[in-house]
């Protein structure tokens, strides 16, 4: 008995000694990750994320630095939380971080090989970003097509009036969803797609937010392999329906146009589609499907994120009475009061600028940006981000970091009148749009629509919260999606000015 024991405590010992040696030379020669929470078994950090992982995330970072990684089921996942490391991520290293992480939920339809969003960088890319950059957002294309912008921007303050007559409030996010939809539509289709006095739209919008919801949420596929098939949380299903719809309708515009171009035997260049359509037929760079997922990309990117940009804007001016009337009043200096503002005006309302980019600091449009992934190792700030981790930038964290701002939770537009900081991707305190070759294509647009909806709403109206709201009682909660919008939608009663 005494040998038998004596036999398994060498055994015992020797097997310890060998897993003691094989985790020294295990550790001598893996990549040293950045620091982050112990993963559980199987599942990892999962639980840590919660509904709302900007927020979850940014509170980690406070504990382990600014660089941290996570173990995501099978897959490392590494977030930046500073500016630094995110110029570092966005500018410095920009080539090696350049390819999308892409998710399951992206592979219905087809998208991720289509898309500009999700597509590498490659010819396919630089063709698709070109048509974005020379066709749709030049600013050649956005100086023609001013005019369309102020006209959808004079039928938002028509809608507002009406509603102003009758005494009854403005849904603001769905106001402005709907003239966004407009204008995005006459600019590629010609048409509107949404009267604004209507509520016609209200299923669109859902449409393009259940994308959006479903494409940012956490999806066991992602991180097990095992399951990439299965489809367990049923996210890539719910995505083939929503895109079906989308597409069915994109094509039902398209084949209208081409009847049309057949019974005028004409080819003429008068928006968007025209332009892609000669496209597809004299150089084939680019065919009906591609179109149908940049038709996609183009609605889901202008059209959610700009109506949630003025809706968390307006959102913070109601809850602090003071900053409005600084705003309006430097609306009436140099506007007039009650008049629409124009593009034109912007350079003039230093303050309504600091409004718009104070907003986005505290609310991102995508506040974890569009994932990225490595193809190799690529070594940051002495750590190693191993090749196939996802990388996540919190701009979110970023933009609520004490040790970036001071007072960060509050809303001081003030703070921009003496910070020569802007959105444009120069400035990685605030990157509400990204940075680099990745930067979002839309943001010519955004930065010229956003302040002029914004300042025409509050120069040609009074507001008052609906139900005699009190501003500290307004709910400035979000919900979580690759964009985020706030959970409860701002509802408010215009009064003439």
């Amino acid at each position: 008995m005494e040998l038998l024991i004596l036999s398994l405590y060498i055994l015992f010992t020797i097997t310890l000694v060998r897993a003691l040696l094989s985790l020294l030379r295990s550790s001598k020669t893996s990549p040293k990750l950045p620091p982050g929470p112990v993963p559980l078994p199987v599942i990892g950090s999962f639980l840590k994320l919660g509904d709302k992982p900007h927020k979850s995330l940014a509170e980690l970072a406070k504990i382990y630095g600014p660089i941290m990684s996570l173990k995501l089921g099978q897959k490392i996942t590494v977030v930046i939380s500073s500016p630094a490391l995110a110029k570092e991520i966005l500018q410095k290293q920009d080539l090696a971080f350049s390819i999308r992480s892409i998710p399951n939920a992206a592979h219905a339809h087809g998208h991720h090989i289509y898309s500009t969003v999700w597509l590498p960088v490659s010819d396919q890319w630089r063709s698709l970003r070109k048509v974005l950059n020379s066709i749709i957002f030049s600013g050649k294309r956005l100086g023609a097509s001013q005019n369309l912008r102020q006209q959808k921007v004079k039928e938002l303050i028509e809608y507002a009036g009406k509603c102003c007559q009758e005494g009854v409030a403005v849904d603001i996010g769905s106001a402005v969803f709907k003239t966004s939809l407009n204008l995005v539509s006459n600019t590629i289709f010609s048409i509107d797609m949404a009267d604004p006095t209507q509520d016609s739209v209200k299923q669109f919008r859902h449409l393009i937010w259940q994308i959006m919801v479903e494409v940012g949420k956490p999806n066991l596929a992602d991180y097990f392999s095992i399951l990439a098939k299965m489809d367990p949380q049923g996210i890539r299903r719910r995505l083939t329906n929503l895109f079906g719809e989308t597409f069915e309708l994109f094509g039902r515009l398209i084949d209208e146009r081409l009847e049309l171009r057949r019974l005028r035997k004409s080819r003429a260049e008068n928006d968007v589609i025209d332009i892609l359509l000669n496209i597809s037929e004299e150089t084939g760079e680019i065919n009906r499907t591609h179109i149908e997922h940049l038709c996609l990309d183009i609605f889901g990117g202008a059209t959610d994120t700009t109506s949630s940009s003025v809706e968390w804007a307006m959102a913070e001016l109601l809850r602090t009475p003071e900053t409005l009337k600084k705003a309006k009043a430097e609306l009436e200096q140099n506007i007039g009061k009650g008049k629409p503002i124009e593009e034109s005006d912007i350079p003039q309302l230093p303050y309504l600028q600091a409004i718009v980019k104070e907003s986005m600091r505290l609310h991102p449009p995508a506040p974890l940006l569009i994932p990225r992934t490595v193809e190799t190792d690529v070594e940051v700030y002495g750590y190693t981000v191993p090749q196939g981790a996802q990388v996540l930038v919190n701009a979110w964290a970023i933009g609520h970091d004490p040790s970036v701002w001071e007072n960060p939770t509050s809303f001081m537009p003030e703070r921009f009148l003496e910070l020569d900081v802007d959105v444009r991707g120069r400035d990685f305190e605030l990157i509400p749009f990204g940075a680099g070759r990745r930067i979002c294509p839309g943001l010519s647009l955004a930065i010229r629509i956003v302040p002029v909806m914004l300042g025409s709403l509050i120069n040609s109206f009074d507001w008052k919260l609906e139900g005699g709201m009190k501003p500290e009682e307004l709910d400035m909660d979000d919900k979580f999606g690759i964009t985020v919008q706030k959970a409860q939608s701002l509802r408010v009663v215009p009064f003439p000015v």
